[in-house]
């Protein structure tokens, strides 16, 4: 693990404030949070139609078991990473964890479809909470090649729960623990979330921004109606058939964002503490970082869907099986993201434009094993098109985030963290209801031989996002080459 200091008193953070009184500790400590999250964004896909048969749940309601947690996500990280600066990362991170084990057990034990995605909804709230703390965290609490190896970590841990969480939900549902189930999915949270609540006392001490900031309130409400403005539609729009309320709702986003930036940007100018200080994308690197953020995360979350698509409904494997090809794409990964601190050292500002190189050669070497193998060909000629891939999620997921909030003082620390949290969710959510109007337009009347083309068009897709990403990296460095 990373170990910010070899001193024996507590590493100081940017600010000057102790924020780890064990470096070690305290890393493992967020990481466990960060594997939490994302596992649980991945993990309840397996458990579904298990959740739909035991609690006689409608359409409707198993969407929102899904969709809630991501709605609930997105809508909360730019008021959470707020929130840290003014009351403390350690105390929002400790109560974001509480809220998130309770609200796991809540799920776990859920009688009801509603009342399972009451649970879901408050859990993502409670995730929201806990992710931007991790993240400033990281970046006040290491400097140096100590924080290069804690971001290389988080960037592992997110991709290990990203990758294998549909094969631990299905190891999960298929061994049945004391007969629990689907439940299982959810209570697994409980002893990991329990322990590492007990050791925020020893593993981490309190930060907050330097000068206490006020809350906006306004400002609040205002985010918190433009995210859910433009994410809601996003979520639930193709499985509604894009009604005039979706339209709606992404035209009220626009002019809701317009009001909230105007907002932020005079109270900032009155000296007054907005939620999100506009002063963040006059920092060197923050905007062009967001937006590179966005568009990674833009392909993540819709690649793992028309995958998971393709060898299920395409192939006819189970969750378990399905879950056991993605084993491919973590070996990949783990190849690179165990050593991506060292990758960037030896690359500096090439490593990103390298890595999303790498996943174009991945997703290309895929699209042509696909076209051979359709529904009936040896799987292990997806193999190397997938280890490519992971590769290059690899080599791109740490740098990434570390790039973004790499030159962002301590007094913006909680909001910056907030806002490259929120581009995630937001490019996600955009990326898979893209890609579900090209997958499902392609798959035709639903039989299993249109989904080998079906994933093939989305994999022109997601290539496209890939050459965009290693354009747009490689034009930012440029331009810091030349400054």
């Amino acid at each position: 693990m990373a170990s910010a200091t070899t001193a024996a008193s507590p590493p100081a953070s940017r600010d000057g404030s102790p924020v780890s009184k064990r470096p070690d500790l305290g890393l493992l400590l967020l990481l466990a949070a960060t594997f939490m999250i994302a596992l649980d964004i991945f993990i309840v896909n397996v458990a579904i139609p298990s959740v739909q048969s035991d609690l006689h749940a409608g359409t409707a309601s198993i969407q929102w078991v899904v969709a809630g947690f991501g709605l609930a996500v997105a809508t909360g990280l730019i008021t959470a990473g707020r929130l840290g600066d003014v009351f403390g990362r350690r105390r929002m991170f400790a109560v974001g964890l509480a809220l998130f084990t309770a609200t796991s057990a809540a799920c776990g034990f859920a009688p009801t479809a509603g009342t399972l995605v009451a649970a879901r909804v408050l859990q993502g709230l409670s995730a929201a909470l806990m992710s931007p703390q991790v993240l400033s965290i990281l970046q006040t609490a290491y400097t140096g090649k100590a924080q290069a190896r804690a971001f290389s970590m988080y960037g592992l841990t997110m991709g290990i729960g990203a990758v294998f969480g549909q094969l631990i939900g299905g190891l999960l549902i298929k061994a049945d623990v004391l007969g629990l189930g689907w439940r299982a999915c959810f209570l697994i949270n409980l002893p990991v979330g329990l322990l590492a609540l007990a050791l925020v006392p020893r593993a981490l001490a309190e930060s907050r921004a330097p000068q206490r900031p006020r809350l906006d309130l306004t400002g609040v409400a205002l985010s918190t109606a433009a995210v859910v403005a433009l994410v809601l539609p996003l979520i639930q729009g193709r499985a509604a058939g894009w009604p005039l309320w979706t339209w709606l709702c992404l035209a009220a986003s626009a002019v809701l964002v317009t009001v909230f930036v105007r907002h932020q940007d005079r109270l900032g100018r009155r000296g007054g503490d907005p939620v999100l200080n506009t002063d963040l994308f006059r920092q060197r690197g923050f905007g062009p970082g967001s937006l590179a953020q966005f568009v990674f995360w833009s392909g993540q979350g819709s690649f793992f869907l028309i995958l998971a698509l393709y060898l299920q409904a395409g192939r006819g494997l189970n969750a378990l099986h399905s879950g056991t090809v993605f084993l491919a794409i973590g070996g990949g990964y783990l190849l690179t993201s165990t050593t991506a601190h060292r990758i960037a050292a030896r690359l500096g500002g090439r490593t990103v434009p390298a890595g999303a190189l790498a996943m174009a050669a991945g997703l290309g070497l895929l699209w042509e094993a696909a076209h051979r193998s359709g529904t009936t060909g040896s799987l292990w000629e997806l193999v190397p098109g997938l280890i490519m891939d992971g590769v290059g999620m690899g080599m791109v997921i740490a740098p990434l985030t570390h790039d973004a909030l790499a030159t962002v003082p301590p007094r913006l620390v909680g909001s910056a963290s907030g806002v490259v949290a929120t581009t995630q969710q937001i490019g996600g959510a955009l990326g898979i209801a893209l890609i579900g109007i090209i997958f499902y337009g392609a798959v035709g009347d639903g039989a299993p031989g249109g989904y080998p083309h079906a994933f093939r068009m989305g994999l022109v897709f997601l290539l496209g996002l890939e050459l965009a990403l290693a354009v747009l990296s490689f034009a930012v460095r440029r331009r810091e080459a030349a400054r």
